[in-house]
């Protein structure tokens, strides 16, 4: 029987519909550790000429709302697209994954545990994951405080189609059908990342079902020639494993995405939701409020990561210094200098760039979105993380 799980889960891990996608960073931080109960991980010291940020890590004019990363709790401070999958019927060994790792082009890899689980009759596609799986979920995943409890709970989680084919209800047990038989509580539906899969488990359920260890790898490799890295990922797992590109099933149509029109925008927003769709209306009609969403997700996690970054930017939208002293502004009733470190001035002057390279056109939107940050990866992840903000938001 585990020999027949193994050679289905090798289909499991490479079967590719349709990518939800996710986003990496644009750019890696410094970060160092910082006060306790400080709401940011690190300290900062601002460049002369922008306003320092609080005590409490973020100005007091902030909405509280606004002071929280994510709207049901904490993402995690980078998210991942997972370019690439590798599935090995036997597993992936330490030795493969480190090589794989230190392919040219890859920027981080994550292995999963995974097989084939049969529930109510119906088979299911099943990951076993390590917490660390929860920055390669698309952001409403990432950020749902209930779905990574249910997980750490042994509970199941499942995508919201694998929950209707199986006829599964959240509260409910059910038995689970593995290399052994147990009872396992069904969480909640929500949105995973990789396509084909159905649900996810924690680790612990996934040793106690008899998945196969270390079965797959996820690797995130923005910019890099993807067919040239399948290649090189080929030989290093061998013949008995598959490859699959996984962005090549990402589809994202520009003139798809939403735009916010009739938004008030006088006033305080009072979520981020809110900020991204009145900056949008305001300072760059035409555009869609999902980009903001995007590039403030991929840029520092919705303000968990303020910078500075390596480079030297600052803020949730990521600004270098220079440019934000040609841009910056204030926004939503903020006064005096315009702050670097404040959404509701970063945001909007986000926008207001922006739209200056194009962006409220759908012909030229990629242009400026290249024009923010220079690297055609980075233009592909921004849609596809503005192709989810309009599914989990239309």
């Amino acid at each position: 029987m585990v020999g027949r799980r193994a050679a289905l889960l090798a289909a499991v891990a490479v079967t590719c519909g349709t990518l939800t996608g996710l986003a990496a960073p644009a750019s890696a931080a410094a970060v160092t550790s910082g006060p306790a109960g400080s709401p940011l991980p690190f300290t900062e010291q601002p460049p002369v000429g922008v306003a320092a940020a609080s005590a409490s890590g973020l100005p007091a004019s902030v909405p509280k709302s606004l002071k929280t990363p994510g709207s049901a709790g904490e993402p995690p401070r980078q998210v991942f697209v997972p370019d690439l999958i590798a599935a090995v019927p036997t597993g992936i060994t330490s030795a493969q994954l480190a090589k794989i790792a230190k392919l040219t082009g890859v920027r981080t890899v994550l292995s999963v545990d995974g097989g084939e689980i049969t529930v109510n009759g119906k088979s299911a596609d099943v990951l076993g994951v390590s917490s660390a799986f929860r920055s390669w979920t698309p952001p409403s995943t990432a950020a749902s405080i209930a779905v990574w409890a249910d997980l750490a709970k042994g509970q199941l989680v499942s995508t919201q189609a694998a929950a209707s084919k199986l006829h599964l209800a959240s509260g409910h047990t059910y038995q689970v059908l593995a290399a052994v038989r147990a009872q396992v509580p069904f969480g909640a539906p929500t949105a995973l990342s990789v396509p084909g899969v159905d649900a996810i488990v924690d680790q612990a359920r996934s040793a106690q079902l008899g998945l196969v260890r270390n079965v797959a790898v996820l690797i995130n490799a923005p910019g890099a020639d993807l067919a040239t890295l399948i290649s090189k990922v080929q030989s290093v797992i061998g013949g008995t494993g598959k490859v699959r590109n996984l962005v090549a099933f990402s589809v994202v149509t520009v003139s798809k995405l939403p735009v916010a029109t009739n938004v008030p925008t006088a006033g305080v927003p009072s979520s981020l939701l809110n900020l991204y769709q009145e900056s949008a209306e305001e300072y760059c009609p035409g555009m869609s409020w999902t980009v903001l969403a995007a590039i403030n997700e991929i840029e520092s996690g919705d303000g968990a990561n303020d910078g500075p970054s390596t480079a030297g930017a600052l803020g949730p939208m990521q600004f270098i210094p220079s440019t934000w002293a040609e841009w910056g502004i204030d926004g939503f009733g903020q006064t005096g200098t315009p702050d670097i470190m404040n959404p509701l001035d970063a945001v909007p002057s986000a926008a207001r760039l922006l739209c200056a390279a194009g962006a409220g056109h759908t012909a030229t939107l990629s242009a400026a979105i290249f024009a923010y940050n220079h690297a055609t990866w980075y233009v592909a992840e921004v849609l596809a993380l503005a192709g989810e903000y309009a599914q989990d938001y239309h």
